[in-house]
């Protein structure tokens, strides 16, 4: 089973989350650690392939997100976790993908600095 490695804040975003979004959150980062993918676990678009996946929850009248990498292989990258607030269309806002984008090299140099 690979290791969670967790990219700048996105533990602590996932700690702000509701409970049962947090649950529902690890259970789906669980299935990626063991291999799998879990049914809430989508392709990203803007990546190319299946390495990038984002996992939306709904709770309450709000959209929970985490994003996370099975490309590197060392270890489950955990890239980002927020809370959509835009009430427009389901496309990650800009900032939001500029972040992940980010945060993907930072996995990357992580993984060929040997962790």
């Amino acid at each position: 089973m690979k290791p969670l490695r967790w990219v700048g804040s996105s533990k602590e975003d996932l700690r702000r989350f509701p409970r049962a979004v947090q649950r529902d959150i690890g259970f789906a980062l669980y299935f990626a650690q063991r291999g799998d993918k879990h049914a809430s676990a989508k392709p990203l678009k803007g990546f190319h392939g299946a390495g990038v996946l984002e996992i939306v929850e709904n709770y309450g009248h709000a959209t929970y997100r985490a994003v996370y990498t099975v490309r590197l292989a060392d270890a489950v990258y955990v890239l980002h976790v927020f809370q959509k607030k835009s009430k427009t269309g389901i496309a990650t806002p800009k900032p939001e993908m500029d972040l992940i984008h980010t945060r993907l090299r930072m996995a990357e140099q992580n993984q060929t600095k040997g962790g």
